[in-house]
């Protein structure tokens, strides 16, 4: 004999409970610390505060982009100064778009094991290149190397005084 369910069964038995999301779900916090290995905290750290500090940076200059925006100027250059101004943080942008992309894979080679080891050539980089170079993917020589064969262009960040400038003092002259 074959039951057939009709509303009212279906009303008894109710829907299947789903679990309650949790905060850390809705609002996505890490569930689990990330084990780095202490040999590489420091260049870690590092990387993680350069990567906040250039993403901060790009907040403001997509703001000061979008500002910038060429309208009907009173006069022409006035208009050429604010899209010299909108090209410059553009450009800007773009470059540390490169850097922040080091900087992640930097991070990932830390998480995955890998990093301080050359991509060339497998050998371990130079302490002293980390220290200088953090995010940097090839040794000294491996990095020679590539830029006399002219296929390798790295993501270069400016000296950090020309990044960020907050004085409005004109340099003085020599």
């Amino acid at each position: 004999m074959c039951k057939v369910k009709t509303m009212e069964t279906r009303k008894q038995a109710g829907p299947p409970q789903k679990p309650r999301a949790a905060t850390q779900d809705v609002v996505g916090a890490d569930r689990s610390p990330e084990r780095i290995r202490p040999k590489w905290r420091s260049h870690y750290n590092r990387l993680v505060e350069l990567r906040e500090h250039l993403l901060r940076h790009q907040a403001d200059l997509s703001k000061d982009a979008i500002e910038e925006q060429p309208g009907f100027s009173t006069h022409m250059a006035d208009a050429g100064t604010d899209t010299y101004d909108r090209d410059l943080a553009l450009g800007m942008l773009s470059s540390q778009q490169d850097a922040l992309y080091e900087i992640d894979e930097a991070l990932n080679r830390i998480r995955n094991g890998s990093y301080a080891i050359c991509e060339l050539s497998g050998k371990p980089i130079e302490p002293s290149r980390l220290e200088a170079i953090p995010w940097t993917r090839f040794s000294l020589a491996a990095e020679k190397q590539l830029e006399s064969q002219g296929g390798f262009k790295r993501a270069r960040l400016g000296p950090r005084e020309t990044v960020v400038r907050t004085s409005t003092k004109a340099p003085e002259e020599s």
